[in-house]
Parts: C-alpha cells; sequence; structure tokens
C-alpha cells in the first residue's frame, strides 16, 4: 500500500491548516455580510491559487502548492471525502414525507420551474455552440444537456437561509417554495446523473450509457423504498446495541460511503450515492437530531470549506474571465429560472406579485451548480470560461434573490 513519504507529512499539513484557515475566515466574513459562506470559501480559493498568488509570488506558490506532489493528491483525496459528506448531507434536507404531503400545490411550481430552464439552457448552448465554445466541443449534445441541468437547480439551502432572513419559512408561501426547491433538486441531481450515463463519461465504465441510466434509476428506486426501510432498521439495531450516538454516526457515513462506491462503480460520480442515500438517511427519526447537527457542523465548517477552497485551484479565474461568455450565461440562467418560477406561481393559483417572487427565489443558485460545473469541466463537457462563468452566475442570483423576494411580496402587501 502506498503512502504519503514522511518528508511530505508536514506540507500536507501546512497545506490543509492554510486552506481551512483561509476558508473559514473568509467563510466567516461572507456570512456577517449576510452572504452564503460557500461564497467566502470559493474567494479564499481563488486569493490563494493560481488567480491572484500564482502571479503575485509565483516562486512561493510553486514551492509551497505544487511541488509537493504527494502531499496535493493526499489533500485532493480528503477533499474528494468532503464533497461525498456534503451531498450526504445535502441530501437530508429532501424531506420525502414534506413532499409526499404538498406535492399536488408545489408541483407546478417545482416542474415549470426545472422544466423551462432546462429548455432554455439546452436550445441556447445548441444554438450558440460556437459562441459558448469557439474552439469546439467534444460532445454538442452532451454539453447542451449539461447546461440545460445546471442552470435548472435551485440550491435548497441557500433558498432556506435566504427565507430565514426575510422571515418567510414558516410562511405558506415559505412553506411551498422549500417544497418546490426539494423536488427540483431531486429530479435537478437526477438529471445529471442521466447526462453523465448518457454522454458515457467514464471510459473505465464496463457498463454502456443506456445500461448505467437504467441502473441509476433502479438504484433510486430500491434506495427510496426498500433501502430506506432497512436503512432505518439499521438505525434501530445501532441505537439498541452499540455505543451511543457515535455508532449511528458511523453507520450514516459507512451508508453514505457505501452509495458513493455503487455509483462510482456504474461509471457515475460518486456524489450521486451519497446523495440518494442522505435522502433515505434523512427520512428516518432514528438518526437523531444531534447526530444530525454533529455531522452537519462537521461537514459544514471543516471538510466543505476545504473541497470549496481547492475549487480556486483548479481554473486560473482572472485570465478565464470572458465577458461575453458570463454576460450570455447570466441571462439565460436567470430568463429561464423567472420564467419558470413565474408561470409555475400563476399555475398554483398565486398573484402576479408573489409569482414572480417565486420566480426570483427559485433563480437562488449555490454549491450544487458549482460541483457539477467541476465534474462537467474536468469531464470536458464545458471549458474554463464557461465554469467561470458558472461561478459568477451562482453569485450573482444568490446576491439579488433576498432583495427580489422582499421587493415583490411587499409590493402584494403579504411581507
Amino acid at each position: 500500500m502506498n503512502r504519503l513519504p514522511s518528508h511530505e507529512v508536514l506540507p500536507f499539513l501546512l497545506l490543509v491548516a492554510t486552506l481551512l484557515l483561509a476558508g473559514r475566515l473568509l467563510g466567516e466574513l461572507f456570512r456577517k455580510l449576510k452572504l452564503p459562506q460557500v461564497m467566502g470559501e470559493l474567494v479564499a480559493g481563488i486569493l490563494l491559487g493560481p488567480s491572484c498568488l500564482q502571479m503575485l509570488a509565483p516562486d512561493f506558490y510553486q514551492s509551497f502548492f505544487v511541488d509537493p506532489k504527494n502531499a496535493g493528491i493526499a489533500f485532493d483525496g480528503l477533499a474528494r471525502i468532503g464533497i461525498l459528506l456534503l451531498l450526504f448531507v445535502a441530501g437530508q434536507e429532501i424531506n420525502l414525507k414534506t413532499i409526499r404531503a404538498k406535492a399536488n400545490a408545489a408541483a407546478a411550481i417545482s416542474l415549470s420551474g426545472i422544466a423551462i430552464p432546462f429548455i432554455v439552457g439546452f436550445a441556447a448552448t445548441w444554438f450558440f455552440t460556437p459562441l459558448l465554445f469557439p474552439d469546439g466541443v467534444v460532445d454538442k449534445t452532451a454539453s447542451s444537456l449539461f447546461m440545460g441541468t445546471a442552470l435548472s437547480i435551485t440550491a435548497l439551502s441557500v433558498l432556506a437561509k435566504i427565507l430565514i432572513d426575510i422571515k418567510q419559512l414558516k410562511s405558506k408561501f415559505g412553506n411551498l417554495m422549500m417544497t418546490a426547491a426539494m423536488i427540483d433538486d431531486f429530479i435537478g441531481w437526477m438529471l445529471f446523473s442521466l447526462v453523465v450515463s448518457v454522454a458515457n463519461l467514464e471510459s473505465e465504465s464496463s457498463f454502456e450509457g443506456w445500461q448505467v441510466m437504467f441502473m441509476v434509476i433502479g438504484f433510486a428506486a430500491f434506495i427510496l423504498t426498500v433501502g430506506r426501510k432497512l436503512i432505518h432498521y439499521s438505525f434501530i439495531f445501532s441505537n439498541k446495541h452499540l455505543s451511543s450516538g457515535g455508532g449511528t454516526l458511523s453507520l450514516a457515513i459507512i451508508f453514505c460511503i457505501l452509495g458513493a462506491i455503487f455509483t462510482e462503480w456504474l461509471g457515475l460520480h460518486a456524489i450521486f450515492g451519497a446523495f440518494l442515500v442522505g435522502i433515505a438517511v434523512g427520512d428516518t427519526e432514528e438518526f437523531s437530531g444531534k447526530n444530525r447537527e454533529m455531522l452537519h457542523d462537521i461537514v459544514t465548517y471543516i471538510f466543505a470549506p476545504l473541497f470549496f477552497v481547492s475549487i480556486g485551484f483548479r481554473v486560473n479565474f482572472i485570465e478565464n474571465f470572458d465577458g461575453v461568455v458570463i454576460a450570455f450565461v447570466l441571462l439565460i440562467a436567470v430568463f429561464g429560472k423567472l420564467l419558470g418560477g413565474f408561470l409555475g406561481g400563476l399555475l398554483g393559483k398565486f398573484s402576479k406579485g408573489e409569482s414572480l417572487a417565486i420566480g426570483f427565489g427559485m433563480n437562488a443558485r449555490g454549491s450544487q451548480e458549482i460541483v457539477l460545473g467541476l465534474i462537467a469541466l474536468n469531464a470536458g463537457l464545458i471549458t474554463d470560461q464557461i465554469f467561470v462563468a458558472l461561478v459568477v452566475m451562482t453569485f450573482v442570483t444568490i446576491m439579488i434573490a433576498g432583495p427580489a423576494i422582499r421587493y415583490f411580496l411587499k409590493r402584494d402587501n403579504i411581507f
């Protein structure tokens, strides 16, 4: 078994400490500014990565971040564990009971809010391929499918924070918005898993794309039915016979890794398995609130910052900043979601003001787009310029969502 050479243990520890400290400091600063801390973590990575530090102090950047190659590989493994746990926690936010109870009321908002942005994103990428991919594209269909999917997902955690900030989370409006976002989130991740299988991105997969597509649908159906019950009974057993708290938490993480192993074996990304298992774990009351809170804090304040800071090292954001591409992606992202959410609100019998507020709320993006964008970038579905545009789009939609919701609800005397 290969191990990290002893002379690179110190660089590895320094790397982890530096990136975690920078991510947490910038994350807290952005939180103080009432912005999601993920934005601060991304900025920390950009400042320490090739966009800034490499340009200002190339020798130091090379010696600290690049030359200890094994330390960098070890850190990448740690960051990958972080994103698995992040999607596992995100899956736990998908409340199946709430979706079942309010499915009819939220269906119009959710389906319209994901179908129209998907169509807009797909069509815009398909017909304006020379603008987005001036050097050509490897797979036009897969790239168009990805853009449609990436632009159709609402950030559930970001929307929840916005509704909390404007004191609407527990209102009828807030409850329907959250339920619609849950459905949107689930459909969006499943869509992306299908995009990956259709594109057959993982050449090491021993299955054909259509086989992967049916197997992942079958896996999702199993996890959300029989698998959900098995996980529930496993937690009952662990709560009775294993060490209090810690045993159940360990079991949950083992389930997360097993789900990740299965989807990675299929040739999909491991995060899909982690996300689906997270939904099943979140559906059982046997996984206590204390364990949920402990896992959430560990992931949110340790593993997730390491992952999002590491994104800054993958792309030079200054060198790949293309104003035309950014403006185009921002335009189709906002237009598609705003139109979809507005029409969904009208179909759900909301007023025009409420429907516009729904459109801007569903327009809020977050870490999901960045994670999906990074996978697509590594797979060659998008360029560095489009990835930078997706990050900028995420920042802009987060900043405009809260004020826009507040304005339109006030206009209709609802706020």
